[in-house]
C-alpha cells in the first residue's frame, strides 16, 4: 500500500489523505472538510464548504492517479441535513462544475459534529483507477 499526502493540503495528523493499494487500482480517500493549506476551515455556508471539501477530495484523488470519473463511492457527512437539502441544487451545480455528470454510489449522513468543529460537511470516498 502507498500513503498519499499532497503537500498543498493541511498536514494530516493521525491519518493519511489517501491510501492506494498495489498495484494501484483502489484508492481510499480520507474524509475531507473545507480546510485550507494552513488547516483553517474556510467558507461561510454549506455550499462554499462543500465546494472546498470536494476540491480537496479531488486533489487527493488526482495525487493518487484517480480522475473524477474514477470515483466509485462517496459518503457526505453533514451537520445539518435540512440545510444540505435546502441547498441541494447549488451543491449539484458545484458537483457538475467540478466532477461532471458522473455520479458514484453516494450517501449523505447526518452527523452531530465533525472532527473540525467549524466544518459543516465532510466527504470521503473510494476511487477505482482504470
Amino acid at each position: 500500500m502507498e500513503r498519499i499526502n499532497p503537500p498543498h493540503l493541511a498536514p494530516p495528523t493521525g491519518f493519511s489523505h489517501a491510501v492506494r493499494t498495489a498495484p494501484g487500482t483502489l484508492v481510499f480517500l480520507a474524509g475531507q472538510t473545507a480546510l485550507d493549506g494552513a488547516g483553517r476551515v474556510v467558507g461561510n455556508g454549506i455550499v462554499e464548504q462543500f465546494e472546498r471539501a470536494l476540491t480537496n477530495l479531488l486533489d487527493v484523488a488526482a495525487a493518487s492517479g484517480a480522475a473524477p470519473s474514477d470515483l466509485a463511492k462517496l459518503t457526505v457527512f453533514a451537520v445539518d441535513i435540512a440545510d444540505y437539502r435546502r441547498h441541494a441544487r447549488e451543491i449539484g451545480r458545484v458537483w457538475k462544475r467540478l466532477v461532471g455528470s458522473d455520479y458514484p454510489a453516494m450517501a449523505v449522513i447526518g452527523a452531530t459534529r465533525l472532527w473540525d468543529e467549524a466544518a459543516l460537511v465532510e466527504i470521503e470516498g473510494i476511487a477505482v483507477i482504470r
